[in-house]
């Protein structure tokens, strides 16, 4: 959150380098065939998953097609394909390209995944490879794609040569799930077993979201007083079985934890810019509205990036000539909290680059974040590490486990300010949509590196302390294009976006596209949308009237536009913005239209 316009525009778009690995392959057995499905294009993307592709008659290499994509913003225009295989075996992949920076590859062997590339193909180029799969791979996903922000590629007649797999059909449908146990936060289920499964996989409102060897499962994550719809779908070397017939459940109502009871259920939370004056003007705390359930005081900062040392002041008054003096501050600290409202210490910012990278800078961040909030008699701490204050290291890969100390100690810091201050301590966070929602894309440095490290690198901080956490309002601008549950991308302007983006924290979403490693969803009263309070404050503001468009498709599943959903979720916490100071300067309108919604 800028001091100017608001936070530090991030560009979602992540560079993926990948040594070329390329063999020459062998003459194909007799027993081997052509796996690809439609590798020459001719049936249009028929067998084919692209993000920005389409089908062309010139150039091509042979037939009357071929495949043209075209890189954008954080999309490398990648096409890809699943082929069933042989455990155990040996497979040649092979194609034809042109263009800049065009590669070809396979995942998903159970050995070594392989690519090769071409920096530049003016004409048409062969790309081979060969991999051997794993003992008990059965399936392989093959792919081409490009390079970020380059020029369109091409590709034909793409291959992969090697042993089919054995003749084989999927298992039959389960029947209906049973509904066992129900919590607040998760519902038990149990079937009966069919013939030939080898697993199941459990789906929730239509999306996938686990997968079990045996005959029941508890799935949790869940937000309290929701309908769910439950559906198993038998599992082999074959495939997937359609799915069962749909149960349903609805879970027990309840708080939670990181859940005081005295936040309304519905919540506006805004930032104050109470250290610093930008072309909003300075807002004393006393005159803040009573709209205003959370503030957030903007900001605190360390004394150097690495320090853990956190320090907060009002605003000078040679900046700010109308602050007020630091007791009339306090008292109209208590007197907010006297009506009902909290006020958090937001740390980091744009300007406030945090890195705890050592167990000392961790214990000088709760020591000095602790006699903040003591100093000002404050409710907790809101957590705005912007710009290079998170990322993953190379070897940080599950998101459940980090391994990196910038996030280790983050998580362990939070954790103990927690626990000093008991069940009434809020905690919120306010991260950007590159550092969670692209985390649906990319993860960290990647599996091959070369990704921004910072990719999705709040998740891990989020999943350890869910049961800690009051609200996440992620900010919903100044953002770069983000690809949605719907597998397209998704622009600011417009309750699309808004939609789209609080629908994966509220579904949850598999993290670098890996279904066996899903980002749990968080319950609806942890959740509230972030926003621009008008035009000045940041990019991606959005009228009052879209905003309405966005809560009535989250809660009512009313007003949705061209987005689905994944459920409905009326417990919505509520809305953020950027800034008090800004919509103060707007007349109040966003907040005044916060309290016409929600009466």
């Amino acid at each position: 959150m800028d001091r100017v316009r608001s936070v530090l525009a991030l560009c979602a778009a992540t560079v993926l380098a990948v040594p070329g690995i390329t063999a020459l392959s062998s003459p194909a057995r007799a027993a081997d065939a052509d796996l690809a499905r439609n590798g020459g294009f001719e049936a249009g993307l028929d067998g084919w998953t692209c993000t920005a592709g389409s089908v062309v008659t010139t150039p091509v290499r042979s037939g009357g097609s071929a495949l043209k994509a075209t890189p954008a913003g954080s999309d490398n225009a990648r096409c890809a394909q699943t082929v069933t295989v042989k455990p155990d075996s040996q497979y040649t992949l092979a194609g034809y390209v042109r263009g800049d920076y065009a590669y070809l590859g396979a995942s998903g062997t159970g050995t070594t995944d392989v690519s090769t590339w071409t920096q530049s193909a003016p004409d048409w180029q062969r790309l081979t490879t060969t991999f051997r799969t794993g003992p008990s791979t059965t399936s392989v996903t093959i792919y081409t794609n490009g390079w970020y922000g380059t020029a369109a590629y091409h590709a034909d007649d793409i291959s992969l040569v090697g042993p089919g797999a054995d003749a084989a059909q999927p298992p039959a449908a389960p029947t209906a799930p049973t509904v066992g146990t129900v919590t607040s936060t998760s519902v038990g289920l149990s079937w009966p077993s069919v013939p030939g499964a080898t697993g199941y996989a459990i789906h929730r409102n239509g999306t996938k979201i686990q997968s079990v060897s045996g005959t029941s499962a508890t799935v949790s994550g869940l937000s309290p007083s929701t309908a769910y719809s439950f559906q198993v779908t038998a599992v082999n070397a074959a495939g997937e079985s359609a799915k069962s017939p749909a149960v349903t459940a609805t879970t027990k109502a309840g708080t939670g934890g990181g859940n005081p009871s005295d936040i309304p259920a519905h919540a506006l939370v805004g930032y104050l810019h109470a250290s610093f004056a930008n072309g909003s003007g300075y807002t004393r705390m006393a005159d803040v509205p009573d709209s205003w359930d959370v503030i957030n005081l903007a900001f605190g900062e360390p004394t150097s990036t690495t320090s853990g040392d956190i320090r907060f002041s009002l605003c000078p008054a040679t900046e700010c000539p109308n602050v007020e003096s630091e007791a009339d501050f306090k008292a109209a600290v208590k007197a907010k909290q006297a009506a009902g409202k909290k006020v958090l210490i937001s740390i980091g910012g744009q300007n406030g680059q945090v890195q705890l990278t050592t167990t000392a800078a961790r214990d000088a961040f709760v020591s000095s974040v602790s006699k903040i909030i003591d100093t000002y008699g404050l409710d907790g701490l809101d957590i705005d590490f912007e710009g290079h204050s998170l990322s993953l290291n190379a070897d940080d890969t599950d998101f459940k486990n980090p391994k990196t100390p910038v996030i280790v100690n983050l998580i362990s810091a939070v954790k103990t300010l927690k626990a000093k201050y008991g069940a009434g301590f809020v905690l919120s966070m306010a991260p950007e949509t590159f550092f969670v929602q692209l985390g649906y894309q990319y993860y960290g440095t990647g599996k091959w590196g070369g990704q921004d490290p910072r990719a999705g690198a709040y998740l891990p901080v989020i999943h350890a302390l869910r049961d800690d956490l009051t609200l996440l309002h992620v900010q919903d601008y100044n953002s770069g294009p983000i690809m949605g549950l719907d597998n397209q991308y998704h622009t600011m302007g417009g309750a699309d976006f808004h939609i789209a983006m609080t629908d994966m924290l509220l579904t949850g979403f598999p993290v670098a596209g890996d279904a066996n490693n899903v980002f749990p969803p968080l319950r609806a009263d942890q959740v509230a949308i972030g926003m621009p309070a008008t035009t000045n404050a940041g990019n991606g503001h959005v009228p009052s009237s879209e905003t309405n468009k966005a809560l009535d498709c989250l809660t009512k599943k009313t007003n949705c536009g061209s987005y689905t959903t994944h459920g409905t979720w009326p417990a919505l916490r509520g809305l953020m913005t950027w800034s008090i100071n800004w919509d103060r300067y707007g007349g109040w309108e966003f907040s005044k239209n916060f309290d016409s919604y929600f009466g």
